[in-house]
């Protein structure tokens, strides 16, 4: 039994420990941050949301388990594959999805919800991991890199952008250190995002203009906008109701000190819009101060630091890429979450990965992470038979 377990949980010992760590640190933060949440729900059973919170989370590391049990090369067809299936099911969510913070940004499968974004975040980093090793010889034309890279690329992030503009933004951004990584040539990088930048644009200021015209239209582009001028006004020039997330996050913040009022005492939970979810970080660092704050940074950044070892060592830039990328686009996700907590980003809805509470963003959490270690097994074996060649040699 004990070299069955053995045998699952090989690869980098310390990303293992550094998922247990948030799995904790999440069922401790979801079961305190959700108590008004249960009160409106389920008549105030916080066990129930814990219950239903750590079946989730169990299943994410049951995913993350039987991913890092697969065979990292294998991924390079079925992310491709599962990129190609995101496409369709990205452009039903965006017409068709149902609405979710004022968003369409999910689609109900069997009485449950489904976050197509989620799915194509990974899809689409592994597909590129796939291009950008398999064909880097023949990325050499503007037109090989459009088919092959820029295309993909836009049109996956495109589908996203309207209806969830920070993960848009952040699998933009990831896409492009993994080009960078690959050593890409620059002339490409540089053009796509002038690209980018240029067509965003337009269809911001088209989407303006639009609801400019019909004020009363439910417009994501007024609310990104309204985000941004709440951000960088200050506080006289804006109204309370507007900015009252920010201020009890900074509430929440500034209570907790150093050491945090203790495990469970949070009182901005009952006040604070999704503390469970979004500003799940404010009440860790209001419940276990700066000091906890500063553990749970450290941990997403041990994980980052992890995959780049991984990115020195890997035997095939396939799997370097596809851990930087995965890696990379979970901290990055991480540092957002955490920087709209603090007031340094604007608001958005970006969980904390493997921390907040919610339903496909742990699974595939658990997945991007048990490719990873997918990766690392690999490396860990290729070492183990370089030490097995050496002392022979050493011995004949």
């Amino acid at each position: 039994m004990k070299e069955k377990i053995k045998n699952l949980v090989q690869g980098d010992k310390v990303i293992w420990v550094m998922v247990i760590f948030l799995m904790l640190i999440s069922m401790l933060a979801v079961y305190s941050a959700s108590e008004s949440y249960a009160n409106n729900r389920y008549h105030g059973s916080n066990a129930f949301v814990l219950l239903k919170h750590s079946i989730l989370l169990v299943l994410g590391f049951v995913f993350m388990v039987i991913a890092s049990c697969v065979k990292y090369r294998k991924f390079s067809w079925i992310l491709t594959l599962l990129c190609w299936i995101s496409i369709p099911l990205l452009a039903y969510t965006l017409f068709f999805g149902q609405n979710w913070n004022h968003a369409s940004r999910v689609i109900g499968i069997g009485g449950l919800t489904f976050q197509t974004s989620d799915l194509a975040k990974i899809a689409l980093v592994g597909y590129l991991a796939r291009v950008l090793t398999i064909d880097h010889d023949k990325l050499n034309t503007f037109k090989v890199v459009a088919w092959k890279v820029m295309l993909p690329v836009t049109v996956i992030v495109g589908l996203i952008f309207p209806e969830n503009f920070s993960t848009a933004a952040m699998l933009f951004v990831v896409c492009l250190v993994m080009m960078f990584i690959s050593r890409l040539e620059m002339k490409y990088i540089l053009g796509f995002l002038g690209i980018v930048v240029v067509a965003g644009s337009l269809f911001i200021s088209v989407g303006l203009m639009v609801s400019k015209s019909n004020p009363d239209a439910d417009n994501r582009i007024t609310t990104w906008v309204n985000r941004f001028d709440r951000f960088f006004s200050d506080e006289e020039e804006i109204d309370s109701d507007a900015n009252f997330q920010v201020k009890q996050a900074e509430i929440a913040i500034a209570g907790g000190g150093v050491f945090g009022k203790s495990p469970g005492k949070s009182t901005q939970r009952n006040v604070l819009p999704h503390p469970y979810s979004d500003f799940i970080y404010a009440i860790i660092i209001e419940e276990y101060g700066l000091v906890g704050g500063i553990a749970v940074l450290l941990i997403y950044m041990i994980l980052l630091y992890r995959a780049m070892r991984v990115v020195r060592k890997a035997p095939q830039s396939f799997g370097a890429l596809l851990s930087i990328g995965l890696a990379f686009s979970l901290v990055m996700q991480a540092m957002i979450n955490m920087g709209v907590a603090v007031g340094l980003l604007p608001v958005t809805g970006q969980p904390l990965p493997f921390v907040s509470m919610g339903g496909t963003s742990l699974l595939f959490t658990g997945i991007s992470l048990g490719i990873i270690i997918s990766v690392t097994k690999d490396i860990y074996k290729n070492n183990e038979r370089e030490t097995e060649l050496e002392i022979a040699e050493a011995d004949s």
